[in-house]
C-alpha cells in the first residue's frame, strides 16, 4: 500500500504574522521580523536581539482556564493548528478519530517553565512550584494538546531533533499515510525558547549575530559578514489527508507531500561534517523517496543559518546530492527573515516550499549583499522572484549531527 499524502490545510504563528496568509505576505515580500527584544530585560545580554512573536494573546485563540496549562510553545501549536483544521475544514467523524494523528516536533518543549519553576524553587520554596510544571515543560505536550484540541485519537508523535526537529514529524506524517495506518496527520513544529540563560549559552557559543545596532540586517545567510544566527520562535502547522479523503471531501489541495531522508553526521556534537556528506545523504533519501531526480528539483529552502559552518556544509551538500543540477536550482533562506526557529524551522521550510508551489513565488535571502566566496548557489538575493515550482526540498541540520530533508510536489490528480 503507498496511498498519496496531500496538505489541505495551513496555520502559522510567527515573527513575520499571527496566520499564515500574514507570515507569507511579509516573507515574499522579504521583510525582517527580527529586532531588540521586548519580552525580558537584555541589557546585560551580549546578544540583545531575536524573532519575536508580537502581540500574541492565548485567549484570541484557547480558553483561558486550558491557555494557563499550556507552555507558549504548546500554545503556538494549537493555534497554527486551529488555523489549519479551519483552512481545511477539518471535520472528523467519531469513526474518523482513530485514524487521525498528530505529529508536532520541537526542540526544547516547555523550556520556558523550567526556567520559571527553577526560580520559584530556589527563591519561594518546594510549595510553590507549580503542579502542573511537568506536563507543561513535556517536550509531548504540543503533540497532546493539538490532539486534545481537534479530537484526533491516533498516534501522538513528538520528535525531538534539535533544528532538524520539524522535518522528521512531516516524515512521519508521510509514513502514516503512505502505509494507510492514518487518513489524516496534523502536522508541523513549534519552538518557544527565547530566554537570557539560552540567549547567554548561545551567545557563548559564539552561534549567535551580534549585531545589535541593526536587527534587521543581522541574519545574514551565505552572506561575506555573516557572524550567526538569530534567535527565533513560533510554530507552522498543516492538514495532511490521504488523497483519497481529500478527494471524497472534495477540499482543496495544496500539494503533495512525497516523503524525506534523515541522516546522522555522527560526526560532532555541534559542528556539521565539512563536506556535506551527511546532509546530502538526507537530501539524496528524500529523492529516491519521492521518485523523482536530480534534475526535477527546481526551489530548495536552505536550513541557511546564517553561520560559518553551516553554510558551506549546506552549499556543499547541495552540490554534493544534486550534482550540475545544484548550479540550477534556486536556493532561499528564510532564516535571514523570521530568525532560527529552532524545532519550527523544518515546518516553516515546508511552509516556504508549499507556497512557492502554489503561489510561483519563491521567498528571497535578505541581507546577502555580497555572497561568501565558497558559497556560490543561486540564493535568490535581496529579492522574491516569481518562479514555476514543481518540486521543492527543505533541509534541516540539528546539533548532534541530525540531518533532515522534505520533498514537497505540485498536486497532479
Amino acid at each position: 500500500m503507498n496511498k498519496k499524502a496531500v496538505i489541505t490545510g495551513i496555520g502559522a504563528i510567527t515573527p513575520l504574522g499571527l496566520n499564515a496568509n500574514e507570515s507569507w505576505k511579509n516573507l515574499r515580500a522579504g521583510k525582517s521580523g527580527v529586532g531588540l527584544i521586548t519580552s525580558f530585560d537584555a541589557s546585560d545580554l551580549e546578544v540583545k536581539i531575536a524573532a519575536e512573536v508580537k502581540d500574541f494573546h492565548p485567549g484570541d485563540y484557547i480558553d483561558l482556564k486550558s491557555s494557563r496549562r499550556m507552555s507558549r510553545f504548546a500554545q503556538f501549536c494549537v493555534a497554527a493548528a486551529k488555523e489549519a483544521a479551519d483552512d481545511a475544514n477539518l471535520d472528523l467523524t467519531v469513526e474518523e478519530q482513530p485514524r487521525a494523528a498528530s505529529a508536532i516536533a520541537t526542540g526544547a518543549g516547555g523550556i520556558l517553565n523550567t526556567f520559571e519553576e527553577m526560580g520559584n524553587y530556589i527563591t519561594k520554596g518546594p510549595s510553590r512550584v507549580s503542579p502542573f510544571f511537568i506536563p507543561l515543560m513535556a517536550p509531548n505536550m504540543g503533540a497532546c494538546q493539538v490532539s486534545m484540541t481537534l479530537g484526533l485519537r491516533g498516534p501522538a508523535l513528538a520528535s525531538t531533533a534539535a533544528c532538524a526537529s520539524g522535518l522528521y514529524s512531516f516524515i512521519e506524517a508521510h509514513q502514516l499515510i503512505a502505509s494507510g495506518a492514518c487518513d489524516v496527520v496534523v502536522a508541523g513544529g513549534g519552538e518557544a525558547a527565547l530566554h537570557p540563560v539560552a540567549i547567554a549559552a548561545l551567545s557563548n557559543m559564539r552561534a549567535l549575530s551580534r549585531n545589535n545596532d541593526n536587527p534587521e540586517e543581522a541574519s545574514r545567510p551565505f552572506d561575506r559578514d555573516r557572524d550567526g544566527f538569530v534567535f527565533g520562535e513560533g510554530a507552522v502547522v498543516f492538514i495532511i489527508e490521504s488523497e483519497e479523503r481529500a478527494l471524497r471531501r472534495n477540499t482543496k489541495i495544496y500539494a503533495e507531500l512525497l516523503g524525506g531522508g534523515l541522516s546522522c553526521d555522527a560526526n560532532h556534537i555541534t559542528a556539521p561534517l565539512d563536506d556535506g556528506s551527511g546532509a546530502a545523504q538526507a537530501i539524496e533519501t528524500a529523492l529516491q523517496v519521492g521518485g523523482i531526480e536530480a534534475t526535477d528539483v527546481n526551489y530548495i529552502s536552505a536550513h541557511g543559518t546564517g553561520t560559518a559552518l553551516n553554510d558551506v556544509s549546506e552549499t556543499k551538500a547541495i552540490k554534493l546530492a544534486l550534482g550540475e543540477q545544484a548550479n540550477h536550482v534556486a536556493v532561499s533562506a528564510t532564516k535571514s527573515m523570521v530568525g532560527h526557529l529552532l524545532g519550527g524551522a523544518g515546518a516553516l521550510g515546508v511552509f516556504s516550499c508549499v507556497k512557492a508551489i502554489t503561489d510561483e513565488v519563491i521567498p528571497p535571502t535578505i541581507n546577502l549583499d555580497t555572497p561568501a566566496t565558497d558559497c556560490d548557489l543561486d540564493y535568490v538575493p535581496l529579492n522574491a522572484r516569481e518562479s514555476k515550482v514543481n518540486y521543492a526540498l527543505t533541509n534541516g541540520f540539528g546539533f548532534g549531527g541530525q540531518n533532515g530533508c522534505v520533498l514537497i510536489g505540485k498536486y497532479q490528480n
